[in-house]
């Protein structure tokens, strides 16, 4: 799959722009605060619901305007499908496909991809939060449907949080919150599959982490993931030391060893409730698990050197490129590296490229074209100040006329 047009309207720093992409590799240049990474960030919504910057989408909505539209053609084997989605200041977001009425969690069916940037270092060095947002984009790209039950879940610990604080508030004992039952039961129902999805999903990267991380380091640092869940017990709000404090496989209570993910969880919020009333908040389920990267059998965060943490971010990403790439029916993900190349030494820069050269697309971000290794910089396209300055693609046919992308919301 590759992006063969994209479309911006009142995205970020854009009032409007039009590109138009082949597959290969492709520069985008610009010095900091220009927006190229801004393109690639819309790109990425498609697929993931989600920037890799905001949380929230108000921050997508370019200033003054009341929404922002995002449109993308894909390529994929000679069929071409029309993403278009508008997100809006007030009231939900809107979507379509092949301009019929679609839901936004549809996109990413159509639309894959995986991105890799500076803030990615985090996925090692930071919050358990942003190791459960990389587990929960990739989910979403794998299985859509799993978008909604992300949703549900959040809305239901909401509720359930809600209530909590109020009992806290009315000084209520356990035996006198008989609705929190009706809420835990959703809460379990819910929160099992996504802790059970993210559990194969931990092992199924196992392996192409490996690999990944052998290609750029050329070294074997036997890095590992280990999932660390809160419904047997572990508390990732507590600073791991070292890797025998995150309970893994073994279960914190080996009593619940044979116990399915719900009953574990079920039980695990039964043994809470008390400290649930005196905190006001649920303390146990997907929302507050982690995973626990080691190299050389030591968590990378507090071990690993800067060097190493690059590495182990970079080889979780082209891990999550290869589960695609292998279960994918519309060909590769698309590559997106924003602004890597500044931060890697030569030696990297050469084992990267060499990684994603075999990707059908990858789209690169860059404040310098020389950071960028000669392989994959023969098609730049320049930006400056939210436009498009210069498309130096001197190899490439002309870029198709813009009327070919509708300029109007077309409903959406």
């Amino acid at each position: 799959m590759h992006v063969a047009r994209l479309s911006l309207t009142d995205f970020r720093n854009y009032r409007s722009a039009e590109l138009s992409f082949e597959p290969g590799a492709t520069v985008i240049v610009g010095r900091n605060g220009q927006g190229k990474t801004n393109l690639v960030e819309a790109i990425g919504y498609l697929a993931t619901l989600g920037s890799h910057r905001v949380s929230s989408d108000q921050a997508l909505i370019r200033s003054g305007a009341d929404a922002a539209i995002v449109r993308a053609l894909l390529s994929s084997g000679g069929r071409e499908v029309l993403l278009e989605l508008q997100l809006n200041r007030q009231g939900a977001n809107r979507a379509q496909v092949n301009r019929g009425t679609a839901k936004p969690r549809d996109l990413p069916r159509y639309a894959h991809t995986v991105l890799f940037a500076p803030e990615d270092l985090a996925i090692v060095r930071g919050e358990p939060s942003v190791r459960r947002r990389m587990l929960d984009g990739l989910l979403v790209q794998r299985v859509p449907r799993l978008a909604g039950v992300m949703a549900d879940y959040d809305r239901v610990l909401k509720q359930r949080n809600s209530l909590l604080k109020s009992a806290r508030a009315r000084g209520l004992a356990a035996s006198q919150l008989t609705t929190l039952d009706i809420w835990d039961e959703r809460l379990v129902e819910l929160g099992a599959e996504l802790v059970d999805r993210r559990e194969e999903l931990v092992a199924e990267l196992r392996e192409p982490l490996a690999a990944a991380y052998r290609s750029i380091v050329d070294d074997d640092h036997r890095p590992e993931l280990r999932s660390v869940l809160s419904i047997d017990g572990a508390d990732p709000d507590d600073e791991q030391t070292d890797a025998a404090s995150a309970p893994g496989d073994d279960r914190a209570d080996g009593s619940a060893a044979g116990a399915s993910t719900a009953e574990r969880f079920a039980a695990a919020l039964t043994a809470l409730r008390r400290r649930e009333l005196e905190r006001g908040v649920t303390l146990a389920g997907p929302h507050r698990d982690d995973v626990l990267l080691l190299l050389n059998g030591l968590p990378a965060k507090g071990y690993a050197s800067h060097g190493e943490s690059w590495s182990f971010a970079l080889a979780l990403r082209l891990a999550c490129a290869e589960l695609l790439r292998r279960d994918s029916t519309t060909g590769d993900p698309v590559l997106v590296l924003d602004d890597v190349f500044a931060e890697l030494d030569r030696m990297r820069r050469e084992r990267l490229a060499a990684a994603v050269g075999g990707y059908e697309q990858v789209l690169i971000t860059a404040a310098v074209l020389e950071d960028v290794p000669d392989p994959l910089s023969h098609r730049v396209i320049r930006i400056a100040a939210g436009e498009v300055v210069d498309d130096a693609s001197p190899h490439d046919d002309p870029a198709p006329s813009a009327s070919r992308m509708p300029s109007e919301a077309s409903g959406v």
